[in-house]
C-alpha cells in the first residue's frame, strides 16, 4: 500500500511554471520545489526569476520570455527543456486582468488577455504533450477564477478568458488522459497578488470580499499550497477535466 506521504512526493519530477516571478506562479514553484521537483520558472522579470531561483537553489533555473510570442514557441520548449529536460508538470500561472468595462474594451486589451490567459497555456501544453506521452505521465494545471461562472463589473475579458479556461481543461482532459496526462485548474478566491491589487487597497471592498465566504476572510498564498500539490502528484491520478474551487466558501453562497 503505498504510503500517504509518498502520494504528494514529486521527487524527480520537472515542473515548469510560467508566470513564475511573482503571486501565485512564484508561490507554486516554492511549493513543488520544496516537495522535490525540478523547477523551471518562466516569466518576462529576469530580477524577480532570479531572486526565486536564489531561493531554491540548485534544481531551479528560469526562461526569460513572454509566453505570448507565437514566433517565440519553439525556442521556449527548447529553453524550457533544456535544464533538467522536457518538464512532467505544466502549471500555468500567467495572467492578466485588463479590468476594462463593457463599453471601452479595446481589441488590443481583448487580444492580449485571450492571448495569455487561454491561447498560451494551449499550445505550450501541445507542445509537451509528446514527452509527456512517451512517460506516461503529466500534470496541466490552469487556473480558472471566480469569474469562470460569474460576471464581475469590468471583467468581460478577463471573465471570458476564465470561463474559456473550464472548457479548455476538459477539453485537454478528454485529448490526453487516456496517456497518463490528466488536466485540472484551480479557481483562486480573492488571493493578495499583483491582479488583485487594486481589490486589497480598497479595504471595505476587501472585507466586503471576505465576507462573501464561508470561513469569513479572504485567500493567503499558503492556501493554494495543497491544491498544487494534489493537482500535480501522484495524489490526483484519477482526477482530470475539474475545476477545484480554492476559494473559502465564496461560490457556495
Amino acid at each position: 500500500m503505498t504510503q500517504t506521504m509518498d502520494l504528494f512526493d514529486v521527487s524527480g519530477r520537472v515542473a515548469c511554471i510560467t508566470g513564475a516571478s511573482s503571486g501565485i506562479g512564484r508561490r507554486a514553484a516554492m511549493t513543488l520545489a520544496a516537495a522535490g521537483a525540478k523547477i523551471v520558472g518562466v516569466a518576462r522579470r529576469e530580477a524577480e526569476l532570479d531572486s526565486l531561483c536564489d531561493e531554491i537553489g540548485s534544481s531551479a533555473a528560469r526562461v526569460i520570455a513572454d509566453v505570448t510570442d507565437r514566433a517565440g514557441l519553439e525556442q521556449l520548449v527548447k529553453d524550457v527543456s533544456a535544464p533538467f529536460g522536457p518538464p512532467d508538470i505544466l502549471l500555468h500561472a500567467a495572467g492578466i486582468n485588463p479590468r476594462q468595462d463593457a463599453d471601452d474594451v479595446t481589441i488590443d486589451a481583448w487580444d492580449q488577455t485571450l492571448h495569455l490567459n487561454v491561447t498560451a497555456p494551449f499550445f505550450l501544453s501541445q507542445a509537451f504533450v509528446p514527452s509527456m506521452k512517451a512517460k506516461g505521465w503529466g500534470r496541466i494545471v490552469t487556473f480558472a477564477s471566480l469569474q469562470s461562472t460569474r460576471a464581475f463589473p469590468g471583467g468581460i475579458a478577463y471573465g471570458t478568458s476564465k470561463g474559456a479556461i473550464t472548457q479548455l481543461t476538459r477539453a485537454m482532459a478528454e485529448a490526453w488522459s487516456r496517456y497518463g496526462i490528466t488536466s485540472n485548474a484551480i479557481g483562486p478566491g480573492f488571493f493578495p497578488t499583483e491582479l488583485t491589487a487594486t481589490v486589497f487597497d480598497d479595504e471595505s471592498r476587501a472585507a466586503r470580499n471576505a465576507a462573501q465566504t464561508c470561513v469569513g476572510r479572504n485567500g493567503r498564498l499558503e492556501d493554494i499550497d495543497g491544491p498544487v500539490l494534489f493537482l500535480c502528484s501522484k495524489a490526483s491520478a484519477f482526477v482530470t477535466g475539474q475545476v477545484l474551487m480554492v476559494d473559502g466558501g465564496f461560490t457556495a453562497k
